[in-house]
């Protein structure tokens, strides 16, 4: 269900950037191919940890959100990026300061910021 790359960094670009529309995806400077991210969004959305729903703004385009599934994961993300960024470089360094100087608040925050958006 999480067992790739890609399906992560969807989740962790929902979860901790407020990311909901395709071509946010495309953008992010991790390069996702098209044909990666529309497979792992269909995926996301077939083991319940997203939804998809039209753009309110453009019927066109859809809209994609993090299920209660996908929220209860915001834990389980935060030691994830604590653990990369104590091996690896990371280019979000200030999002890595926050998590290490209070992890629950940061996940309350990413939880409120889902819960408003419901």
């Amino acid at each position: 269900m999480l067992g790739d790359r890609w399906s992560l960094l969807i989740i962790r670009d929902m979860m901790l950037r407020g990311f909901r529309s395709y071509k946010e995806f495309l953008e992010c400077y991790e390069g996702i191919a098209t044909n990666i991210l529309a497979d792992r969004l269909r995926k996301l959305i077939a083991n319940g940890i997203i939804t998809a729903e039209p753009d309110p703004f453009d019927g066109r385009k859809l809209t994609y959100l993090l299920t209660r599934k996908g929220i209860d994961l915001a834990p389980v993300l935060t030691e994830m990026v604590l653990w990369a960024a104590a091996h690896e470089k990371t280019g979000n360094q200030p999002l890595v300061r926050q998590m290490r100087a209070d992890k629950e608040k940061v996940i309350a925050k990413a939880r409120q910021r889902w819960a408003d958006r419901r």
